[in-house]
């Protein structure tokens, strides 16, 4: 069997891909990034947990950079976080893509896979496993398809074991994900998908609204902690 490093946010996205891979790909390792965004201390706490339910060892890596390079409302404390309606999370060409730009932070997703692939090849494992969706694709092309084409491409030049990135979840949309998650036995109660890192999600950025949105669909109410409880 193959193994795999997960990139493991502590949302929902990256959860699933894990639980979904699992019966093909062995994971081996959980890498958590603190980039200084705003809700690092509740992603990490949620990431390891998950990641003791996936029988996997935890890691947290910590680049500073980016807080320092990045000037969008991820990072910057300045910067208030967007607070879009549920219209304009589907208003691709409008305001969802303005929202999308305030909360945008350069390369992340290209630094991040380089860092997860350059251990991946020190400990012999072959793939980088990434949660990204479709949903999300229509604003942030670093979840697309063609950005894990590309990124494969050119990993097949920079890894002597030709590394690639696994994203289970690229086809889907957030009800989708939840959807799948649940038949998976993924732990989604543990998640946390806000922007922030309060005692409980904010429930109005974007990936609150996506999340619950979701979850709606799904017939799960939010309730827990950490935002969402059947």
């Amino acid at each position: 069997m193959k193994k795999a490093i997960i990139l493991l946010s502590g949302g929902l996205d990256s959860t699933v891909a894990a639980w979904l891979l699992r019966p093909e790909v062995e994971p081996v390792l959980a890498l958590t990034v603190d980039y200084g965004q705003k809700a690092a201390r509740r992603e990490l706490a949620a990431a390891y947990k998950i990641a003791l339910q996936l029988g996997v060892p935890h890691r947290t890596v910590f680049i500073p950079f980016l807080r320092e390079a990045a000037r969008g409302a991820l990072t910057d404390p300045r910067a208030e976080i967007p607070r879009p309606s549920l219209a304009d999370l589907d208003d691709t060409l409008g305001a969802g893509a303005r929202n999308a730009a305030q909360v945008w932070v350069p390369n992340r997703n290209g630094a991040l896979i380089a860092m997860a692939a350059t251990w991946a090849e020190s400990n012999d494992v072959e793939h980088v496993v990434c949660g990204f969706n479709r949903e999300e694709a229509a604003t942030f092309p670093d979840n697309s398809q063609a950005f894990i084409d590309a990124t494969n491409a050119a990993l097949a030049f920079s890894t002597r074991n030709h590394v690639s990135v696994l994203a289970p979840t690229i086809a889907m949309d957030k009800s989708a994900i939840v959807a799948a998650g649940r038949a998976a036995g993924a732990p989604l109660d543990m998640c946390w998908s806000c922007y922030l890192a309060g005692d409980t999600p904010c429930g109005r950025c974007e990936s609150c609204l996506r999340f619950r949105r979701a979850l709606a669909a799904n017939g799960i109410r939010c309730e827990s902690p950490s935002g969402e409880k059947s």
